[in-house]
């Protein structure tokens, strides 16, 4: 029975809440929904001064008055959306949803009616006024990822609080209050990042293309150089006695060693840097194709993938100037003048100066990061080889962190942009997710770190826990696999009002003595297999210090008891 004392057939329920409608109200376009759930709704477009209706978009302006329904207003049943056909891969033929018998391959899809249609069944969608507001696109396939999971509604907004699409339902209780827009005016923002972006690879195509070209004339020096020195050791040994051929056939091994060598290690490089620009290319072409397309949510839910500029593979390479082959024609010549004697000593000094002195200079990119499988071969400074001692050092190496949505406990709320989380009592609406933790209040964070050093700040309050873990550690059940520092894939510091302990694999260490502090710092260096912990206030205390093999990429991870925030850090001068 509604509030107006008139009983309801129980097939009326509200589209927005999708519960029982309580004080009935239809809209001038005959869609009904509870008075409240449309205010709610409603309310969020009051800045722009046109309001719409949730299921089938009219428009109204000025914003209509709402009144309560006679009942019979309840007659009409709820309209249904046609059954979707399971989710076709983009590179198999989709099907019409609405043939009998033989379907007919589809030649469009409607964001609208999330189906297929094909020639014939397309028509109404051109010649009939209901469906002038539909939006029709040729991109066919992924339409399930353009349901709402929770409330099987079609994804229309975007919710720039949590960076996810939403349904027109998710704005009246999930997504409350929140920061939404439509996912055109989205797609606009950020499509501008998406052309920059692309800007910046096809840059980078340009730059690694003049590399390869450099590096193969470089190459070809290099073998020239070779082959001069290899001639010129000919000729000075023939003119020596027999008694030194031995030292000949010594020196031409270790000049044709070190040219095979080189050699070798060119192509690696050649390989890999031809990879990287087919890489690029392939991402070029990846970029074009989603700027072209018509399918505003598929654009949104590809962006974050696409967004971000990828990563430098290959090093720069350049021809170390203090390798020469030329050392080896003047010791051939050496040896010449002081015989055996002379020749015994030189070919140790000789053989000692071509171990130590490399053919290639690798210049690392991405700031200093280095690239797995490419070792730094040049000298670092003092101030590269020391660990920090101070928090102006520590900031030379500061990242910026942000929680991962997908990761969040069911009971965790995410605020500031995902800089800060908070524990409730309340269950959040989640979707699911794999990477979610189901048993335990933890959180990681999204960007990986791996190959350079790395250093976070984070506030927290009640007990807490600050660490690392691997990508593949277990999130679901309430088991030492999926708690940080329980297990081989984590490392965490246990904060709490009585003191620290540190904990791995189970293994726990009581920390007594350190100092107090709401604020903890994380130095991460991965290279030196390192992972400690400070206190930080107006100075920096060591809490612990744990030193291990790191195998595989870390990312940052929480336990929350009550809250904890990301400290926003900025790097020295």
């Amino acid at each position: 029975m509604a509030e107006s004392g008139f009983p309801l057939p129980p097939e009326a329920f509200c589209p927005l809440c999708a519960d029982t409608v309580r004080d009935p109200v239809t809209v001038a376009c005959g869609d009904t929904y509870c008075l409240e759930c449309i205010k709610i709704y409603w309310d969020q477009f009051d800045h722009i001064g046109v309001y719409s209706c949730p299921q089938c978009h009219a428009t109204f302006t000025p914003r209509p008055v709402l009144k309560r329904n006679l009942p019979n207003v309840y007659q009409e049943p709820q309209r249904q959306l046609p059954e979707l056909t399971p989710f076709p891969y983009l590179n198999r033929e989709v099907y019409c949803d609405f043939c009998v018998g033989r379907r007919n391959r589809a030649v469009k899809s409607c964001l609208m009616c999330l189906a297929y249609y094909c020639e014939t069944h397309i028509k109404p969608h051109f010649e009939s006024a209901t469906f002038k507001r539909h939006k029709l696109v040729d991109e066919l396939g992924h339409l399930d990822r353009k349901i709402c999971p929770q409330h099987e509604k079609g994804l229309e907004l975007f919710c720039r609080t949590d960076q996810m699409c939403i349904c027109v339902l998710c704005t009246v209780r999930e997504h409350r209050s929140h920061n939404i827009t439509s996912a055109e005016e989205e797609r606009i923002e950020k499509q501008k990042l998406l052309v920059v972006t692309q800007t910046e690879v096809q840059h980078i195509i340009q730059e690694r293309m003049k590399e390869l070209q450099d590096l193969k004339h470089n190459v070809d020096v290099l073998k020239s150089a070779a082959q001069r020195a290899q001639a010129e050791s000919d000729k000075t040994f023939y003119e020596m006695l027999q008694a030194v051929e031995r030292w000949k056939s010594e020196i031409n091994q270790m000049i044709m060693a070190n040219m095979q060598s080189a050699m070798s290690q060119a192509e690696g490089y050649v390989n890999r840097l031809e990879q990287e620009i087919m890489e690029l290319q392939r991402r070029d072409a990846e970029l074009r194709q989603i700027l072209d397309t018509e399918d505003n949510i598929h654009f949104l839910q590809s962006f974050p993938t696409l967004c971000v500029a990828p990563e430098a593979m290959v090093p720069k390479v350049l021809i170390n100037p203090q390798f020469s082959f030329g050392e080896m024609s003047k010791t051939a010549t050496d040896m010449k003048e002081n015989l055996d004697n002379i020749c015994k000593k030189e070919v140790v000094k000789l053989s000692k100066t071509v171990s130590e002195t490399s053919v290639y200079i690798i210049l690392p990119r991405n700031g200093g990061k280095r690239l797995k499988g490419f070792p730094i071969q040049t000298v670092p400074s003092n101030a590269d080889i020391q660990e920090p001692k101070i928090r102006t050092d520590f900031l030379r190496y500061a990242v910026k962190l942000s929680f991962d949505p997908n990761t969040v406990y069911k009971e965790l709320v995410l605020s500031e942009g995902n800089q800060k989380i908070t524990r409730k009592k309340l269950v959040q609406f989640y979707p699911d997710h794999p990477e979610r933790f189901d048993g335990f209040s933890q959180v990681l964070c999204k960007e990986p770190l791996t190959s350079f050093r790395f250093y976070w700040e984070a506030e927290w309050s009640g007990e807490f826990s600050i660490g690392v873990a691997y990508r593949n550690i277990s999130r679901k059940g309430k088991n030492s696999q999926s708690l940080l520092g329980y297990n081989n894939k984590s490392w965490s510091l246990l904060c709490s009002d009585s003191g620290y302990s540190a904990w791995h694999n189970k293994v726990d260490r009581d920390l007594p003595g350190a100092l107090k502090a709401t604020r903890i710092g994380v130095y991460l260096d991965c290279a030196g297999n390192t992972l400690a912990f400070y206190s930080v206030s107006d100075t920096m205390e060591l809490i612990h210090r744990f030193k291990t093999q790191f195998t595989e990429p870390l990312y940052a991870g929480f336990g929350v008891g009550s809250s904890v925030t990301l400290c926003q850090l900025k790097q020295p001068n």
